[in-house]
């Protein structure tokens, strides 16, 4: 059982570094809110496996990854209605030339 969770946790943090790496060093901004979601998705597998394997199994961390998820929905769909009206304004989505709230 220890050696379920392990993997799992392992798992996890490779998706959140492969997730971290993306965000960091990519220049598109489309790439960078999906790799924010591969990290949230990371903390959700998280969440998941403590709730199965942790030291007082429950379903408060499945709820609670539940919100997470809507709340990664909401993030991806404000996220990208952002991403369009600055693809309007800037005719680019580069994240290095969004620099300016301004036209």
């Amino acid at each position: 059982m220890n050696n379920m969770i392990s993997s799992y946790l392992t798992l996890a943090a490779v998706l959140f570094v492969i997730g971290l790496y993306g965000a960091l060093s990519k220049k598109n901004a489309v790439i960078v809110l999906l790799c924010i979601e591969l990290m949230l998705n990371a903390v959700n597998l998280n969440l998941i496996a403590f709730a199965k394997y942790g030291i007082n199994p429950s379903l408060k961390g499945q709820i609670f990854s539940l919100f997470n998820i809507t709340i990664a929905a909401a993030e991806a769909a404000v996220g990208i209605a952002i991403l369009i009206a600055l693809y309007r304004n800037k005719a680019t989505a580069n994240v290095t030339e969004m620099n300016s709230l301004k036209k």
